[in-house]
């Protein structure tokens, strides 16, 4: 069971395990803490959570979930926020392991995380999100759980400002193209950013990458691809007709040395979605299944491609899910974790689960 990002209020949430951002003493006072109290029933939560005592900063306790809809609450206290300089981060990442494992040893099957120490202890949300999210992959990489990640409001998730720039840039540059393309359609335009579907697709993609103002040089309309000397029959089409999605994927997987549950784990999906993709032939996975299997077996563009073409599907240069994906594989970065972390914040959506 993979990672997901969600905006909801946690108390909402329907999972085994609800971790609350706690106080150090036995009360309750504001935001996430005050939230979860008063949805599971506060005078009940209070007197066990009285039975505990103090908890030390990056720590964990564990009560009853009461009226919220869990097994457990999972309570840890999260560092406050100086300088960076003062064990926060380490303190950050014990709260997010200490109750990922005691989730593990309670045989829970799901949890749900709010971002720990973002409110009134101040931690920078973007740094306070890249370490949920190590925490998360590394965990991932070795145990089968599903991890929620709750988010309140568009201002509790932020992502560092350079990586913002440079994914609102590639957008941007895409976008100029494709609205040049729909205004100049059907004769020639000087551009200097050239069509994704034309023979030149990798130089656009170098120049969305590079953001660069080339001077603007026509195209070559002649160029077009050479017709064979003889056109196949519909019968010679069918008997040379390409691999299938399923075949084209175990043989990719193949090539890769990597095992189906290194493959479904990179790919952010569960053992069972990845089973039915392995043991159906005849599957037709939806679009986002196949760009996370991209990612996941760390194809190039033009691999990412055919494998997108083999399952009926194809890159749309209008959608920013898309335009995203792209980036990443031309970037080479395939984390999928850090990819549906930015993937979330542009359009709400994640690849995989």
């Amino acid at each position: 069971m993979p990672f997901k990002i969600i905006r909801n209020d946690i108390t909402k949430v329907r999972a085994d395990v609800i971790v609350n951002t706690a106080n150090p003493k036995p009360i309750y006072a504001s935001g996430t803490d005050l939230a979860v109290y008063q949805a599971a029933g506060a005078d009940d939560l209070l007197a066990e959570r009285k039975k505990i005592g103090y908890i030390e900063r990056g720590d964990i306790a564990v009560t009853d979930a009461y009226a919220l809809n869990a097994k457990y609450i999972i309570h840890t206290v999260g560092p406050v926020w100086v300088d960076g300089k003062h064990r926060e981060f380490e303190t950050l990442e014990s709260c997010y392991e200490k109750s990922l494992q005691k989730a593990l040893e309670l045989g829970c099957d799901s949890i749900a995380f709010p971002l720990i120490s973002t409110g009134v202890y101040g931690f920078p949300k973007d740094k306070a999100l890249q370490i949920a999210v190590s925490v998360f992959s590394r965990f991932l990489l070795e145990n089968d759980m599903q991890i929620i990640l709750v988010v309140f409001d568009k201002k509790s998730f932020q992502l560092s400002g350079q990586l913002v720039g440079e994914i609102d840039s590639f957008i941007d540059a895409n976008y100029i193209r494709q609205k040049r393309k729909s205004e100049y359609r059907g004769r020639p335009f000087r551009s200097n950013i050239i069509e994704a579907d034309s023979p030149y697709d990798s130089e656009l993609y170098e120049e969305c990458r590079c953001y660069s103002t080339k001077e603007e040089t026509e195209p070559d309309l002649l160029m077009s691809v050479p017709m064979p000397e003889k056109a196949m029959s519909l019968e010679e089409e069918l008997e040379n007709i390409g691999m299938s999605f399923h075949d084209k994927l175990f043989e990719l997987i193949d090539k890769s040395g990597l095992d189906n549950k290194d493959v479904w784990k990179r790919a952010n999906l569960d053992r069972k979605h990845f089973s039915k993709i392995q043991c159906d032939e005849n599957y037709h996975p939806k679009k986002k299944t196949v760009m996370a299997l991209c990612i996941a077996l760390r194809l190039d563009l033009e691999e990412a491609k055919d494998l997108l073409a083999r399952a009926d599907w194809a890159f749309s240069p209008s959608s920013k899910v898309d335009l995203i994906v792209q980036k990443a594989i031309i970037d080479k970065q395939y984390d999928i974790y850090q990819l549906n972390l930015v993937l979330f914040q542009y359009t709400n959506e994640i690849l995989g689960m």
